[in-house]
């Protein structure tokens, strides 16, 4: 496979075996679209933030799509594929523990994150995702996780982007193949909010 290097910003706190935000934008985002967020969620992490590889109109994104909320299934393969196979040489370039990378995406980067939870249970310490949508479909073998890893979900319940009972479905998978889901239901439309911010910091405080 044709495997890409990505654009990336790294901000270590000075210790390698603390845990690592591993931030992915959505649409449109770059690396530093979520450093101000990684902020709100507390300063006991490292910081490493990825810009999606795909160009939509200009805009960067992590893989394709058919059409608003159609993915392009086998590209959301193949750029799951390349970040993973990113993240284990980066992870020995900048020293920090690919045993401690919880994700925290939005949007499209939240489905990126969630395409790793599937494709590769074992690798998230724990995972943050906000306006998620379920990125695979036919999902009849199981990815089942031994980690019991904590998995923060936030859906807006005015979101014209994302149906808040697909969410619960999606869940509701994450749940039965080992992740410790929380799900939140927020009264906001895709944008994130301060509650998003509050619910997901203090989740982060109570489980790492």
């Amino acid at each position: 496979m044709d495997f890409k290097p990505m654009k990336y910003i790294y901000q270590p706190i000075g210790n390698n075996n603390d845990y690592t935000l591993l931030l992915l934008h959505g649409t449109g985002g770059d690396e530093r679209d979520m450093l101000p967020l990684a902020g709100e969620l507390g300063n006991k992490y490292n910081i490493l933030s990825l810009r999606g590889n795909v160009s939509e109109h200009g805009m960067p994104r992590f893989f394709r799509r058919l059409a608003m909320g159609v993915f392009d299934e086998e590209d959301v393969h193949f750029r799951t594929h390349e970040m993973v196979h990113f993240l284990k040489e980066l992870s020995t370039k900048e020293e920090f523990d690919i045993n401690k990378l919880i994700a925290v995406g939005y949007s499209n980067g939240a489905n990126i994150a969630g395409a790793a939870l599937i494709l590769y249970p074992e690798l998230l310490a724990g995972a943050i995702l906000f306006r998620p949508m379920q990125p695979l479909t036919g999902l009849e073998d199981s990815f089942e996780t031994e980690r019991q890893q904590p998995v923060f979900m936030s859906s807006g319940t005015q979101d014209g982007t994302v149906n808040p009972a697909a969410t619960a479905a999606y869940a509701t998978l994450l749940s039965a193949n080992g992740f410790k889901v929380s799900n939140y239901n927020i009264p906001t439309g895709h944008n994130l909010v301060q509650q998003d911010i509050t619910l997901a910091a203090q989740w982060l405080k109570d489980n790492f």
